[in-house]
């Protein structure tokens, strides 16, 4: 599956899809590396997912839990929830601004859209 990437070519935020992934539940690396590619249709390398789980770590955005086995699971804190929230509400309102100027051109040069 092709990386999905942003107008300029940039692709997703890693963290933030991180922090969506966890507000599910607790998961491992490869569990999250999937279940992001499910829902956000971006491929994160090993690099770029082990990365900022590292700096998600180092700001108590989450936490690793206690494992059985070689793999270890995370979860968000809830300093993680709150800055999922505050990066969410920041998306919905530059969508809203979109929406709306979209819609405004469109009736101005509707072959434009």
């Amino acid at each position: 599956m092709q990386r999905s990437t942003g107008p300029r070519g940039r692709s997703n935020d890693p963290p933030l899809l991180i922090l969506t992934s966890l507000a599910e539940g607790p998961k491992h690396g490869h569990a999250l590396a999937k279940d992001i590619e499910h829902f956000a249709g971006a491929v994160l390398g090993p690099g770029a997912l082990y990365g900022a789980i590292t700096r998600l770590e180092e700001r108590g955005l989450i936490e690793p839990l206690a494992s059985t086995d070689r793999r270890r699971p995370y979860r968000i804190t809830p300093a993680g929830a709150a800055a999922l929230t505050e990066a969410l509400d920041e998306m919905r309102r530059i969508a809203d601004v979109g929406s709306v100027r979209l819609r405004q051109i469109s009736r101005l040069d509707p072959g434009l859209l």
